[in-house]
């Protein structure tokens, strides 16, 4: 039986996510925690989030859980969700500008001006620009449900793994070596968003 950890620090959906893990993985132990210990023993983990990227930063720093991701992302199988992918680059527009791990090269900025509404709410096409065991048996161009203002522009495009596009084309999905993360929410994503959660609790980097 694996541990699979899903981080949480008082902000973004965890519950969603957690359901559905437990839905694709019913032989795996899936648990909450912001516990250093529980989440470093983990054998998978799962970091996502939701709102304003200053208050996520916070709560990361005040229960001590940056060196935790950190080392988690470098070290074993990793995935990001929604601000789980913004926060892995260098810096956010967001609440004046923020600092993020740094852990990929890049930033994350507002979506220009246009007659598009904003924030960037709904279902949206996925396009797979390279291969990845977390696309198995999920056909290009198929359609995550995503919310969002904010995307990732990063300075490597080696670790782009999938675009999307709202008004302009954008990163969705990046990926190096044990870690993958996503813009979209696959815990929201009906039948294709079950099986990226599934590929992941049986992905092997």
């Amino acid at each position: 039986m694996q541990e699979i950890a899903i981080v949480d620090y008082g902000m973004g959906n965890v519950r969603s996510v957690q359901k559905a893990l437990e839905y694709v993985a019913p032989n795996e132990h899936i648990f909450l925690s912001n516990d250093v210990d529980l989440i470093a023993n983990a054998d998978r983990v799962v970091f996502p989030g939701q709102g304003a990227i200053g208050a996520c930063m916070q709560a990361l720093n005040n229960h001590n859980l940056l060196e935790v991701i950190k080392q988690s992302a470098q070290e074993k199988p990793f995935l990001g969700i929604c601000l789980g992918l913004q926060l892995l680059f260098d810096h956010c527009q967001e609440n004046g500008g923020v600092a993020g791990l740094s852990l990929l090269p890049g930033e994350v900025v507002h979506f220009p001006k246009s007659e598009l509404k904003i924030p960037h709410m709904g279902w949206n096409s996925v396009n797979q620009v390279a291969k990845h065991p977390l696309w198995h048996n999920i056909d290009n161009n198929s359609r995550f449900y995503s919310v969002h203002s904010y995307f990732v522009k990063t300075t490597d495009d080696e670790i782009i793994s999938a675009s999307s596009n709202y008004g302009i084309d954008f990163t969705c999905a990046v990926a190096k070596n044990n870690l993958f993360a996503v813009q979209f929410h696959p815990e929201k994503s009906q039948h294709d968003g079950l099986q990226l959660l599934k590929n992941f609790v049986n992905w092997h980097p």
